[in-house]
Parts: structure tokens; C-alpha cells; sequence
């Protein structure tokens, strides 16, 4: 004799599918920094700015400075051919670039984009943050910038 389940338990099932999808569909929108997704570098977030500094401090401030001012000289290379790390502040490039862009840079490395050959000091945090801690230390880069540097650097982002 076949199985024949009731209704009930099929409408259960549906919804649990359902709820699935559902969950599924919010974590790929979030993975994608949504529009109020926690994944994007929000700096009217405070508590995700905090987040970002104190990651920031941990992970980037012993290159970057604690400040955000970068090592002395950090457009002239070193003797092994890699550049000082650069400033994070206003003075340096880091707002020439969309936000998706650092965020792959910070998450794979500069040498994952860079031409076959490029060295670099700065190392890949795929292993080390997650995800959200990288939206955060940029969401806390960001938010340190004076508010013109954040305009323009919003410009790049809708490009």
C-alpha cells in the first residue's frame, strides 16, 4: 500500500520550503550588500563603524597607521620592489576606488587583481575576517574621511 501523506503535512512541507527559499533568497540579497544589507560599508551604521575600529586597530592600524596615515614614503618602493602601505585617510588613494573594489582587495589580496608579477605586503583576509568584519573596517575608513572625500568617492561607487 503507497504512502499517501495528508494534507496537513503537505501544506507543512510547503511552508518549510517556502521558509527555506525565502531564507536563502535574503542571504544571497545580504551577500550582495542589499540596500540595508549589514554587508556594505554603511558608515551611518554606529555600531558597525565601532566594529570596524576596533578590527581596523587589530588587523590594519601596525601598516596603515593607527590613524589612518600609512608608512612614511609610501609611493617610493621598498628594496624587495613592494610599496609602503598606503594612507587609508583622505591623503591617500583608498577613495579613488568603488566600495566593492576594496572590499575584494581587503577579502582576496592586491595581487589576486593585480598583472602577473606584482609583489605586495598586504595580505588576503579571506581566512581571517569575515565578511561582515571587512564592510565594517571600511564603513570605519570611511567614516573618518571628511564629508567631501566621502561624496566623491560615493560617485565612484554608482559608476
Amino acid at each position: 500500500m503507497a504512502y499517501a501523506p495528508s494534507y496537513l503535512m503537505q501544506v507543512v512541507i510547503i511552508g518549510l520550503l517556502l521558509a527555506v527559499l525565502g531564507v536563502v533568497g535574503m542571504g544571497a540579497w545580504w551577500s550582495a550588500g542589499g540596500e540595508g544589507s549589514p554587508l556594505h560599508a554603511d558608515t551611518g551604521n554606529a555600531t558597525l563603524v565601532a566594529l570596524g575600529g576596533e578590527v581596523y586597530a587589530t588587523h590594519c592600524a601596525s601598516c596603515h597607521g593607527a590613524n589612518l596615515e600609512g608608512e612614511p614614503e609610501w609611493r617610493t618602493r621598498n628594496a624587495d620592489g613592494t610599496l609602503p602601505a598606503p594612507p587609508h585617510d583622505e591623503s591617500g588613494h583608498t577613495w579613488h576606488h568603488p566600495d566593492q573594489q576594496l572590499f575584494e582587495i581587503t577579502k582576496y589580496g592586491i595581487e589576486h587583481f593585480a598583472p602577473a608579477g606584482y609583489r605586495s605586503n598586504m595580505p588576503a583576509f579571506e581566512d581571517v575576517l569575515s565578511d561582515r568584519e571587512i564592510w565594517a573596517v571600511l564603513a570605519y575608513i570611511k567614516a573618518q574621511w571628511p564629508e567631501e572625500t566621502r561624496r566623491m568617492q560615493e560617485a565612484r561607487n554608482r559608476q
